[in-house]
Order: structure tokens, then sequence, then C-alpha cells
């Protein structure tokens, strides 16, 4: 496994009726990063290509860029739904995960 692959891809949704769009790197991470809206970078986007560059430059792992990366893509309500439920929970119904 390379070092700057993720162990879960990160799972981003535009909207329904719209491919899911999985993330499987730091560098696909970076690239989508890059696309994203001039005048939709805040914080949050700045932590994330932050944390994506010193992934890339050896100064952070993989899985902690991820782990930016994901917080964005949830503030931005990217995320696909189903990242939000707990990996092996066999109760769903006790799962609340409210969407801003």
């Amino acid at each position: 496994m390379n070092r700057l692959q993720f162990f879960t891809p990160v799972r981003i949704s535009r909207g329904q009726g719209k491919p899911v769009e999985e993330i499987d790197s730091v560098s696909e991470a970076m690239t989508f990063l890059r696309h994203w809206p001039k005048g939709r970078r805040g914080p949050v986007y700045q932590c994330a290509l932050n944390c994506c560059a010193a992934a890339l430059a050896g100064q952070m792992s993989a899985e902690e860029a991820r782990k930016a990366f994901t917080g964005f893509a949830r503030i931005t309500r990217l995320l696909d739904d189903d990242m939000a439920l707990p990996m092996g929970s066999e109760r769903m119904d006790s799962v609340h995960t409210p969407r801003r």
C-alpha cells in the first residue's frame, strides 16, 4: 500500500442523482481541493489543504490528512451519508446522524 493511500476512501456526494466520488489518496484529495471554488475557501478548506500538503511532504500521515479532508467534506455537506454511520454497528436504529 502506498504511504499516501487512505485506508478507507472518503466518499463525496454532490447531490441526489449524481454519482458518488471516492477520494482514495492524499494526492486525489489535494486535486479535489485545488479545484474548489476560490470564493468558498475558508479556514476548514485551508486546514484540509495544509494537512494534505504536509502529508505529501512527509510531515503528516495520510490518515491525519484524511481526517482533515473528511472534516472539510462534512462541513461543506459533501460527505456521503454512508460515511456518517459507524463501521461495524449492529444496531443502526440507535444511530443519530444530523445533517446540517
